[in-house]
């Protein structure tokens, strides 16, 4: 497969700046050429594939360009949940929201709890331009009497540990996995949701949880989790991530702890980032999510804390669910939003006016690699292309006939967002939408 990209701009923090485009020519998934664009519109840029063109742009929106984008947390479903979605379709939805590499949880049925599981959904998630990682779950069968075999799943190919939607509650097995992990540099991922604070909430409490009449979550639940969590970093000097940060306080206490030198970064969702508990008036329970979603204060302070590095990645948290589990009453109604192909237009909607688009694709690509030990993408001769292609300049209508998923759990649906994934590269295949 030959394809040759035309005036492209690169959009990383560690890549060269100019207002010049790059051509680029892929053969056989190589970077075999990369020089000044050839074009004489500085504004007209052209994809092709095997000599056909895939996106030919006419109205001077410019064309970016980085390393593959990578989700550091999704659901996808199989094995055992294949009603809600599947690899299959999960990579599809990964493709057209301009993610290259997924990480995924182990909140399945079985779990992804031994080293056979994990070898099943490497073989099972093999090919394509998407590529899946398995993260281990923490906890035996997915549960808290006892560790699963980490260091097993880890030459098994399981690239991070978590129970995922159902954090560890257990401090001595928290103790235990972190000590585990150090032996070959592993990584636990952990939720900031305490189980006793956080049972039967529906929302953030708050003022509005009160004036609506539904029961709140504290942003306690959040934070002594992560004192918690953090003590028991600091015991073991071990590595932790934390994924799903939703509050002000939180942030403050991240980033206290980065500063005293803990092996410690976080993650915050896209709908963390764009919405607030307002959203929660119409008793929507599109809007359940778990974290809930803040308020106007903790998504600006979340901003902030993404614009200044003091949260180091970008995690979608998709999370299908079966319609009948979200069309009912929000006391009843499942957590969790499945955004992963319109992650990117969240964000820009949400972050444009305030964090660069530099650090934006810096917390989608160069930092969550690291974090997950991935192999950097350099845009090099010579180099593999594991590529996203994407404009910030035109839109996207989203539209729940036109998305992979087999449920639509997305509040975005029939909204006009800003920025268009043109598509991705990688593994010598790619996708284009």
């Amino acid at each position: 497969m030959n394809i040759v990209i035309q005036n492209a701009h690169l959009a990383a923090n560690n890549e060269p700046q100019s207002d010049g485009g790059i051509d680029l020519t892929i053969v056989n998934g190589i970077i075999s050429a990369v020089s000044p664009t050839a074009i004489d519109d500085k504004h007209h840029s052209r994809v092709e594939v095997d000599g056909k063109p895939v996106w030919d742009d006419l109205f001077n929106n410019r064309l970016y360009i980085s390393e593959g984008w990578v989700d550091m947390l999704a659901h996808y479903g199989e094995p055992g949940y294949e009603s809600k979605s599947t690899i299959a379709i999960g990579k599809q939805e990964a493709a057209a929201g301009g993610f290259t590499d997924v990480a995924l949880l182990p909140n399945t049925k079985p779990a992804i709890a031994n080293r056979s599981t994990v070898e099943y959904m490497n073989k099972v998630a093999q090919g394509g331009a998407v590529t899946c990682y398995p993260m281990g779950c923490v906890g035996r069968d997915g549960l808290e009497k006892e560790p699963a075999e980490m260091i097993d799943m880890h030459y098994g190919g399981a690239i991070a540990f978590t129970n995922g939607t159902k954090p560890i509650q257990n401090s001595q097995l928290l103790l235990k996995a972190l000590e585990y992990i150090k032996v070959f540099n592993g990584l636990i991922v952990q939720m900031p949701i305490d189980d006793a604070l956080s049972a039967g909430g529906l929302m953030h409490e708050g003022e509005l949880s009160t004036r609506l009449g539904l029961s709140g979550i504290s942003a306690l639940a959040e934070t002594i989790m992560l004192q918690r969590d953090i003590a028991l970093l600091r015991y073991t000097g071990s590595r932790l991530h934390i994924a799903g940060i939703s509050t002000a306080e939180g942030c403050q206490i991240i980033k206290a702890a980065k500063a005293e030198g803990l092996n410690l970064s976080c993650s915050v969702t896209p709908y963390h980032l764009a919405l607030t508990e307002d959203a929660l008036k119409t008793y929507d329970s599109l809007y359940k999510v778990n974290p809930p979603l803040r308020s106007e204060t903790d998504r600006q302070a979340l901003i902030a804390a993404l614009a200044d590095g003091t949260i180091d990645a970008i995690a979608t948290h998709h999370l299908p669910q079966h319609t009948d589990a979200k069309n009912i009453e929000l006391e009843y109604a499942e957590p969790g939003i499945a955004l992963q192909s319109s992650a990117f237009n969240v964000l820009w909607s949400a972050l444009q006016q305030y964090v660069p688009l530099s650090r934006l694709i810096d917390a989608l690509t160069t930092t969550p690699r690291q974090l997950l030990g991935l192999p950097s993408c350099a845009i090099e001769e010579g180099q593999k292309a594991c590529l996203t292609l994407f404009t910030t300049g035109s839109f996207t209508q989203l539209s729940q006939y036109k998305l992979p998923s087999l449920h639509v759990n997305n509040p975005f649906v029939n909204n006009l967002l800003p920025g268009k994934v043109i598509g991705i590269i990688n593994n010598n295949n790619s996708h284009f939408n």
